[in-house]
């Protein structure tokens, strides 16, 4: 099974760009929206709305709450993820196709969790 956001979720991920270095996807959900499990590779994210998710990953659950207009880091991992807010979720994701010093290792860090930004 495929741990491709844009396959597992494609109602809320789409791709807008790809070559051979990054894919860029944009994500866009409604309250109550929630994710299945699915990976990113090493990541920039550009939040263009405020929003506030909850994310799983390796057993943990963390709340996320972001304006818009922040960028943050993300190394790799698979999450799933829910929109506990009242407003849309609307964000770009930037990702790596190049291996980054870590490759193979995912994170069990929730994004929103990063110690890196």
């Amino acid at each position: 099974m495929s741990k491709d956001p844009a396959v597992t979720n494609p109602e809320l991920y789409k791709v807008i760009f790809e070559n051979d270095r990054v894919r860029v996807l944009e994500y866009r959900d409604r309250p109550g929206d929630r994710t299945v499990a699915h990976q990113h590779p090493d990541s920039v994210m550009y939040t263009l709305s405020f929003f506030r998710r909850k994310l799983s990953a390796g057993g943990r659950e963390v709340a996320v709450e972001l304006p818009a207009g922040q960028v943050r880091w993300l190394d790799a991992q698979e999450h799933s993820g829910e929109n506990i807010g009242d407003t849309e979720t609307h964000s770009i994701f930037i990702e790596l196709k190049e291996p980054g010093p870590r490759e193979g290792r995912r994170s069990r860090r929730p994004a929103g969790s990063q110690r890196r930004q």
